[in-house]
């Protein structure tokens, strides 16, 4: 099969497409034959080397952690998916990703896809989607009447998260650039604000729940604008734990976990059209493409999600 993969860390340019076997499955996995993936800020952190402690792996690593696409081959104690399905998943953190023609997928990590959508949309959802869901669900416990403060509500978590956030019940503010600023109320958002006019810290108070996807001052900051008892969760950094003591507020850092359950969950309200993906780029499946994408991904300024269409 083809793939693109790194036999070393560094800069975009470590990308380079080789020809490897087709992954072995295990007894409770699928192949899945790559139809699409997409593009989060682990994959190029990860090609820069900056997450080697904490996934020590030896090359060649085929980067990507998205896939939409349909089974070839299942195994011997899979019981709900058969061949032929179309499916969506959020993969294990493995060495063997999905820049690659196939994949292979535990079985209790996999959701149908959504009739709906295409297959360049379902690969926009699971890991962005799984990370909203989580941080809002399971970690914040965000409810109806909730203020919710979601930054960088055009990005790849953001744009789901706020629509998430509003299929809750939660009033939401978020922050992005004035070119966003109808796309951000779109998706629902209640409450815009400027990052590059506006301090979000001066304009917003006693909120119950931010959601940071930034880290660095913006976390920092966002203390500012709980309540006591409000609750801060980031997927970009470690909360100071002397802010959180001094706020009064419960704060913790994100690492999502893959659950094909609730990703068949965020596939019922994708199927609904109660949230809707949000795709904003698609690259072909080629190392100048991946380069390209990796590129745009890192300036954080990309609007929704980054796809690559494998076939």
């Amino acid at each position: 099969m083809r793939a693109v993969i790194i036999n070393e860390y560094g800069s975009k340019d470590v990308l380079v497409e080789q020809e490897l076997p087709k992954p072995e499955i295990k007894a409770n996995q699928v192949l899945v034959e790559v139809y699409a993936t997409s593009i989060n800020p682990i994959d190029w952190k990860l090609r820069a080397g900056y997450l080697k402690q904490m996934l020590d792996w030896s090359f060649p690593i085929i980067l990507g952690w998205d896939v939409a696409g349909k089974i070839v081959e299942v195994g011997s104690e899979v019981k709900n998916f058969k061949v032929g399905d179309e499916v969506f998943a959020r993969p294990d953190t493995t060495n063997e990703g999905t820049y690659a023609e196939f994949t292979t997928v535990d079985e209790d990590l996999l959701a149908k896809k959504p009739s709906n959508l295409t297959f360049e949309e379902a690969a926009s959802i699971p890991l962005a989607g799984l990370t909203a869901w989580q941080c809002l669900v399971d970690n914040t416990k965000v409810k109806q009447g909730d203020k919710v403060l979601i930054h960088a509500g055009a990005g790849g978590v953001g744009s789901l998260a706020i629509q998430m956030a509003k299929h809750l019940g939660a009033y939401v503010a978020t922050t992005a650039s004035d070119k966003n600023e109808a796309y951000v109320k779109e998706l629902g958002a209640d409450q815009f604000i400027n990052y590059r006019t506006q301090q979000f810290e001066d304009e917003l108070s006693d909120y119950d729940v931010v959601i940071d996807t930034m880290g660095g001052d913006i976390l920092n900051k966002s203390f500012q604008v709980l309540k006591p008892g409000g609750r801060l969760v980031t997927i970009a950094g470690q909360p100071d734990p002397a802010l959180a003591e001094k706020h009064q507020v419960t704060a913790s850092s994100y690492w999502l976990t893959p659950n094909g359950k609730q990703l068949s969950e965020i596939g019922e309200l994708l199927e609904k059209g109660t949230l809707k993906p949000q795709v904003g780029h698609v690259f072909d499946f080629s190392v100048e493409s991946l380069k390209e994408a990796h590129e745009l991904s890192e300036t954080h300024h990309a609007k929704g999600k980054i796809v690559i269409k494998v076939k």
